[in-house]
């Protein structure tokens, strides 16, 4: 029990490399606001639902808190922090961009504690992504009222989410973070750690 406890109790350091994770993630969700918007629109006129290829970035925080921090509520700290920063310097969806990040975090952390948070390879990453995919589709069920839209523009939103989920918040995010783990910035970290072992 003490093994676990300590397991998943934080640390100043990880206070402050999930605080900066947050903002960092909050201004690349920033900029996204408007990439992100103008393709979730141009593919939406294309196909409804096809938008959803588009939202994988705005999932990207709570996958990599967790890989990087590897204890309970990191996916949620890191993406609502980012929401909030996002929402603070101004987006379309203000207030609601808060309740996304949660729910786009809880989506993440269910998935590594089904794992007990000790899998942190690309495959549970990119499991994770799906996640918050899944997490955003069911809060926009109803603060989007996609639950009155057809079944078939609801299979094909959630599908996308899905894909983009998998490739731009869990693939990318994955790569993101052993990237910056060869600059030597998680050294205090176990997936800085592992980086240097293998090289």
């Amino acid at each position: 029990m003490a093994q676990i406890t300590g397991r998943a109790s934080w640390r100043v350091i990880d206070i402050i490399i999930a605080a900066v994770l947050g903002v960092a993630c909050g201004l690349l969700f920033w900029v996204w606001n408007g990439v992100g918007y103008a393709w979730f629109t141009a593919f939406d006129a294309l196909t409804p639902g096809l938008g959803g290829l588009a939202v994988g970035i705005w999932l990207i925080g709570g996958v990599i808190g967790a890989l990087v921090i590897r204890k309970p509520g990191a996916a949620i700290f890191v993406e609502v922090l980012a929401a909030v920063v996002s929402a603070g310097l101004g987006n379309q969806w203000g207030i609601e961009t808060v309740y996304s990040g949660f729910m786009q975090g809880l989506g993440v952390e269910i998935v590594f504690a089904i794992f007990a948070y000790k899998r942190f390879g690309i495959g549970i990453a990119a499991i994770s992504g799906i996640g918050a995919a899944i997490g955003a589709f069911v809060l926009e069920l109803f603060t989007s009222a996609n639950y009155a839209k057809s079944l078939t523009f609801n299979l094909t939103y959630l599908s996308c989410m899905i894909i983009s989920g998998i490739i731009l918040a869990g693939v990318l995010g994955w790569l993101l973070v052993r990237a910056l783990a060869t600059t030597g910035a998680l050294d205090r970290f176990a997936v800085g750690r592992e980086q240097h072992a293998k090289v």
